[in-house]
């Protein structure tokens, strides 16, 4: 019994003694989130080279920028930027953490890593406006034939594909930039629409499916001009968007009625691309041995 007490005491001492010590002294995963945000961007600055951003690299105690020159560059005070480091400038806004990242010329990863840390989630959705996916990325897809694969940004316009996808679901190839974008092709394409088993219900799914992505892309300028001139085109478009619904893309199974094989019926799963979180890989598989093969047979 004794010896019981004596070991409790002990863990308990422990307990107190961990508790006790300062959070930069702690390991970082004991650390609270704001001493883990203070310990990342001290860690940020310190890896800067000060002759790179125009300061003298003279007199310094330690590497790095220092505190204030971190604050100038992202014009915020440098109190507030100390109280940051230290753990005690409470929860940051976004446009502070947005000017932080830029002052310290953080990665599109260190950046998500930033807000993560100061605000327990992801930034808004930057759209690299007019930026081609890679060639690599483009292989990947020419691998997936005989299954009709493509990409997709967050409002939804198709940016490569391959040739199963061309022959399949619509060749965007001979569509202009503007027009290859599945909210335009659902409702603005009367041979698309003609092609949907179930229009009603693929549209209802497609506009949920996509609210849910501009919300998580921060509904910014793109995807607000699309949906007004989607609304001005379509009121189906606007009475589906004004109901409020929202679906997730994930998986299931589309149904075609396509020109030359007839009724296709396709399973599909969406996929995130690392890096670009502004771009979705949507792949469709036939869904029956027959099926595969007949698209075999097109792509011949």
């Amino acid at each position: 019994m004794t010896e019981t007490l004596s070991k409790t005491a002990n863990a308990a001492g422990e307990s107190r003694s961990t508790e006790s010590r300062p959070a930069e002294n702690r390991p970082p995963e004991n650390r609270p989130a704001e001493s883990r945000l203070g310990a990342y961007l001290k860690d940020r600055r310190a890896k800067l080279d000060p002759a790179a951003f125009g300061f003298s690299a003279e007199r310094r105690r330690t590497r790095g920028l220092r505190r204030e020159e971190v604050a100038q560059r992202a014009n915020i005070s440098t109190t507030w930027y100390t109280w940051l480091e230290q753990g005690r400038g409470g929860a940051p806004s976004a446009d502070v953490l947005e000017r932080i990242a830029r002052a310290l010329m953080l990665t599109d990863a260190e950046r998500e890593h930033l807000f993560l840390l100061g605000l327990n989630r992801l930034p808004t959705l930057r759209y690299p406006v007019g930026e081609a996916v890679t060639p690599r990325l483009q292989r990947v897809l020419d691998a997936l034939n005989p299954s009709p694969a493509l990409i997709k940004t967050a409002t939804w316009d198709v940016v490569a594909w391959n040739r199963a996808a061309a022959a399949v679901l619509t060749d965007y190839g001979a569509l202009p930039a503007a027009r290859r974008n599945i909210l335009r092709l659902i409702f603005c394409d009367p041979r698309v629409r003609a092609a949907q088993f179930d229009w009603e219900g693929v549209a209802r799914f497609v506009v949920g499916a996509f609210r849910a992505d501009a919300a998580r892309a921060g509904a910014d300028e793109p995807v607000r001009a699309l949906v007004e001139d989607l609304s001005r085109q379509s009121p189906e478009f606007a009475a589906l968007w004004t109901a409020n619904d929202v679906s997730h893309f994930g998986e299931g199974v589309k149904r075609l009625r396509h020109p030359t094989l007839g009724t296709l019926e396709l399973e599909y799963s969406a996929f995130a691309v690392d890096g670009r979180p502004d771009l979705t890989m949507l792949v469709y598989n036939p869904a029956s041995p027959e099926d595969a093969e007949r698209v075999r047979a097109l792509l011949a």
